[in-house]
């Protein structure tokens, strides 16, 4: 058996892809008898510095954290720049969009996992940290996200 290819099975965050992040939120604000978290921007591009299949892009997001445990659920309303989420939303509407792992060794990790036949699809920086999707759909059955955070 091989080594864990992550070095982490820890699944962090659970993504979900929302039209409306404001009645999504307050929905599973009442639902779980929780605060509605407030929702947020994305960095802009100067600092996201975001890349979607190889070129950059514009796209932003709207974020919700929801605090589930030892789980964040995260709900994410794209805006209509090119992104992942955009393509995913208009391709399979609303609903599950990726798994998240916290990680050390971005560059080496995404350079494993793309060595396995499971190319990067979208990457970008956050305050503390940075992120990235690859295409892991045809054998996981879901999109893999990792996150790499420098403190």
């Amino acid at each position: 058996m091989d080594k864990n290819v992550l070095g982490s099975n820890v699944i962090t965050q659970i993504g979900l892809l929302v039209n409306d992040i404001e009645k999504t939120s307050q929905t599973y604000a009442d639902f779980f008898g929780i605060e509605k978290p407030q929702w947020f921007w994305t960095d802009p591009a100067d600092v996201a510095q975001t890349e979607y299949r190889g070129n950059p892009s514009e796209a932003r997001a709207k974020l919700a954290f929801f605090d589930m445990g030892s789980l964040q659920l995260e709900l994410i309303e794209p805006d209509q720049h090119p992104s992942t989420w955009r393509e995913s939303l208009d391709r399979d509407g609303e609903g599950f969009h990726h798994i998240a792992f916290v990680i050390k060794g971005m560059k080496e990790k995404i350079a494993v996992m793309e060595a396995r036949g499971m190319p990067l699809l979208q990457k970008g920086e956050y305050t503390g940290g940075r992120y990235a999707y690859l295409d892991t759909f045809k054998e996981l059955k879901v999109l893999v996200e990792l996150l790499e955070n420098d403190r």
